[in-house]
């Protein structure tokens, strides 16, 4: 009888522990909730959960905190400050799948406010982590490891450089080949926020094989990964001519000219800001894509984004100034 009244104690512990921070989650996800949370210390109390001996109290718990971090810096700092990254690191590594999934989503809120708090998780030893999540067996875990890769190398060269380090930019290359549309986009996202620094560090992405698996998702008819792809090959040949040359010598054209043309965009302003930065070293190059009939897809894109009165005025200035320069280059 009293083993019973003492199991039953544990067992609606357990229960108020679940329904304590499967609430906190919940509410988390509006924005309006968020100051009440943090002036009730949901912070503090979401901590010592992340520990917890039940799965899915600890998965729960890192949900509500990357929750009430991406809703503001001074939020993440607050992870930061109640030392609540190191157990969110130890977990990445131990804990399953699921679990690492919400880790990761927390880390991403954290890093993408500045460099300061990206710096302060890759000094908690995360980046190693991170990029052993990139060989997990699950999408998720892996979609979720390159969001955080992305956001800590986009900040500066410096950060970009340590995710370099830590050997991520060949996994990152593996994830662009894996048939998930979702972990293609970021992996390509992340490889374009590493090469966009400095012609060294696209030089690494280069040397990875990136630009062969990313140039024929040129032709791949997601919106999103179109936008992606365009980004990131420009970044690598924005920096120098040897850059261009790799990524043209990858049968860029005339498959990112039929992108001028897509539906979408901001496929086509990536589409045209990757001719720019290809176009723009000699004059060889600016004839491949005239070549190609680049010119009457860059004079058509221009037109559309003067004449599309629908469209944002700051956006229909941005795509009609770099139509300009792809045909200024062309010019010359």
């Amino acid at each position: 009888m009293a083993t019973r009244a003492v199991l039953q104690t544990f067992e609606r512990y357990q229960k108020e522990r679940v329904a304590f921070v499967s609430a906190v989650a919940e509410m988390a996800k509006n924005p309006q909730n968020i100051e009440a949370l943090q002036q009730a210390g949901a912070m503090a109390l979401l901590r010592p959960l992340l520990l917890d001996n039940v799965p899915s109290i600890q998965q729960s718990a890192a949900l509500a905190l990357g929750r009430l971090a991406n809703y503001s810096d001074d939020l993440a700092e607050a992870v930061v400050q109640n030392e609540i990254l190191p157990q969110l690191v130890y977990s990445l590594a131990e804990q399953n799948r699921f679990y690492k999934k919400a880790a990761g989503y927390c880390l991403r809120a954290v890093v993408k406010h500045s460099p300061e708090l990206a710096q302060a998780v890759v000094d908690s030893g995360a980046l190693d982590s991170l990029v052993t999540c990139l060989e997990e067996f699950d999408p998720g875990v892996k979609e979720a490891a390159t969001w955080c890769l992305g956001y800590i190398a986009g900040h500066n060269t410096e950060l970009a450089q340590q995710v370099v380090d830590a050997g991520a930019v060949p996994l990152l290359v593996l994830c662009v080949q894996e048939p998930e549309l979702s972990l293609k986009r970021v992996a390509a996202s992340a490889l374009s926020d590493i090469a966009k620094h400095t012609p060294e560090l696209a030089q690494v992405v280069v040397d990875a094989g990136a630009v062969s698996y990313l140039a024929p998702l040129l032709v791949n008819q997601d919106a999103k990964l179109k936008r992606q792809v365009c980004s990131a090959l420009g970044q690598v040949a924005k920096h120098s001519v040897d850059l261009a040359e790799v990524v043209v010598e990858a049968e860029v054209f005339p498959k990112c000219l039929t992108c001028l043309k897509y539906p979408d965009e901001f496929v086509r302003k990536h589409a045209a800001t990757l001719v720019r930065e290809v176009v723009k070293h000699t004059p060889e190059l600016a004839q491949l894509v005239v070549a190609n009939g680049g010119v009457g897809g860059l004079v058509e894109y221009c037109n559309d984004s003067t004449g599309n009165n629908r469209r944002d005025p700051a956006q229909k200035a941005n795509c009609t100034a770099c139509c300009l320069l792809d045909l200024r280059y062309l010019a010359t």
